[in-house]
């Protein structure tokens, strides 16, 4: 499911927009969480980086889109920004917020929906690269670049990441499922390591982004094979 929000005043527009991706839903075959405002300042109140996609009208009172925009971009730099506007000259200033597109007034279906799948392609390129941790403050989304290594102990799970060290309950065969498709590998009972930072193995010790794990006499040989096959390239396509 995806969560997208309309930051629309003229309700005429922000029905239509929600009828779009209604419409949208039943041909594609896929679920949106659907949240409306009616302003600028409505979203930012109490802002949560929860959105993949935000539909912003540009001309609002009070507090206009691109302002808007800037604010979310503070606290926010992985939603899909999408501007809604009568005046192609606004566009420039788009990439001052990174925007991914502009959908001009008046608003046909046919182009809302060819728009709507380039935020969506760019939204799944994003999760192909990323992993969301509820934690017992809220949800982090974590890029696997970032992500050393995972330890568990206790059935707690431990996320040594380059900002710091996130813990969720869960076991390692949990976490060994949810990192299959990147280039993660257990070097004992205790650890699963992320190749893209292991700078060195001395004997049956691993470096991994400046900490010293050991590697078990029973992972030694699936661990350096792994790692040989990343150094190789089989992994090359999550580093890019």
């Amino acid at each position: 499911m995806y969560h997208i929000a309309i930051v629309e005043d003229e309700r005429t527009f922000s029905e239509q927009l929600q009828e779009f991706l209604k419409e949208y839903q039943e041909e594609k075959n896929i679920k949106f969480k659907i949240s409306v405002f009616e302003d600028g300042a409505e979203i930012l109140e109490e802002y949560k980086q929860i959105y993949d996609i935000i539909l912003l009208d540009i001309e609002m009172p009070e507090i206009n889109g691109m302002e808007t925009a800037r604010r979310i971009r503070k606290t926010d730099a992985e939603a899909v920004l999408m501007f809604i506007t009568n005046m192609a000259s606004y566009a420039i200033h788009g990439y001052e917020v990174g925007a991914l597109d502009f959908i001009m007034k008046p608003l046909t279906y046919y182009t809302f929906s060819v728009k709507l799948t380039r935020a969506l392609r760019r939204v799944k390129k994003k999760e192909q690269k990323e992993i969301l941790l509820t934690l017992p403050d809220g949800a982090k989304k974590i890029e696997i670049q970032q992500l050393y290594y995972v330890e568990v102990q206790n059935r707690i799970l431990h996320y040594h990441t380059d900002t710091g060290v996130y813990r969720i309950r869960g076991t390692m065969q949990s976490v060994e499922q949810r990192l299959a498709p990147y280039p993660f590998v257990k070097c004992n009972h205790w650890y699963i390591v992320n190749l893209m930072h292991v700078s060195e193995v001395r004997g049956n010790i691993a470096v991994v982004g400046g900490n010293e794990l050991e590697i078990s006499r029973r992972n030694k040989t699936p661990f350096l094979k792994a790692l040989t096959e990343y150094v190789g390239g089989a992994y090359d396509r999550y580093s890019k």
